[in-house]
């Protein structure tokens, strides 16, 4: 089930910006949650690059420095809980999930996740093109962080449950949750509904897929749901990857509808299935 978490097109579909770099005409596509928002041109061998790992107000591709604090998501510091400790939303199969701590050291981990899991090795400048996609989801989520506002989007992490191991501290999957009104989507729900929460950027590290991260990520995605007042949650899976699918379905995800035929045929994009949860 390689890349069974990579749920969307090319890559994925990232709720922050991201690269991907094609073969041939090596053309890349911004994107910011469900919505276009520019384009970036990789050309070899004078490659270049829209991204950047210094704080500045006016770009997309601003990060945070490794001892700066970007707040928390939701009302009342979500994440910590009374006693100042993180608060975990789930903690099963091995695994807890929180919200992601917002420093720059931790944002660089879940970035690495990412990164990771949704780059497509290509055949020259493989290393290069590697580190180009790595700091510009790393900018992107920096930029979601610190623009979006409470109880409109998160960036969850998992981490293994036992402590004093060598994994104890390290992040092993990310997911991206992002209240959105895509009326492509609101068509699916009731005619009460005026937004949801869109699912995306689901990722796990290699040496730790098949081992249930996933669907403790998806369970406290459930509970996030519950905790904003979210009815619905909405994701994306590649219509041919059944082992995505079939995790999607496990946890309650029911697909509504798919691609049109000539997206793969005339633009020669996977085709796409809609799949969406009723909390």
């Amino acid at each position: 089930m390689a890349n069974m978490l990579a749920s969307y097109p090319n890559i994925s579909e990232l709720s922050y910006g991201f690269i991907t770099v094609s073969r041939s005409a090596r053309r890349s596509r911004l994107i910011s949650g469900e919505g276009h928002v520019g384009y970036l041109e990789i050309k070899a061998p004078n490659c270049v690059v829209h991204c950047s790992n210094s704080s500045s107000s006016g770009s997309s591709g601003s990060s945070t420095s490794s001892t700066e604090e970007v707040g928390f998501v939701g009302s009342g510091k979500f994440g910590i809980d009374s006693k100042g400790e993180f608060k975990y939303l789930v903690s099963e199969y091995g695994w807890k999930v929180r919200s992601l701590f917002r420093n720059g050291d931790e944002v660089s981990k879940a970035a690495q996740v990412q990164a990771e899991a949704f780059h497509e090795p290509v055949f020259l400048f493989n290393d290069l093109f590697y580190q180009f996609f790595k700091a510009e989801v790393l900018s992107g989520l920096a930029y979601k962080l610190r623009s979006s506002p409470p109880n409109r989007y998160a960036c969850l992490v998992a981490e293994p449950t036992l402590i004093d191991t060598p994994e104890s501290q390290e992040l092993v999957g990310v997911v991206d949750l992002t209240a959105s009104r895509d009326q492509n989507v609101l068509g699916h729900l009731p005619p009460d509904a005026d937004e949801y929460l869109y699912v995306s950027g689901i990722a796990v590290l290699r040496s730790f897929r098949r081992k249930k991260v996933a669907t403790a990520l998806l369970k406290a995605c459930d509970k996030l749901s519950a905790e904003w007042g979210f009815q619905y949650l909405a994701l994306r899976a590649y219509e041919d990857d059944f082992g995505a699918r079939e995790l999607y379905s496990n946890a309650g995800y029911r697909v509504v509808s798919g691609d049109p035929p000539w997206m793969s045929t005339w633009i020669g994009r996977k085709r796409r299935v809609l799949m969406i949860k009723h909390i």
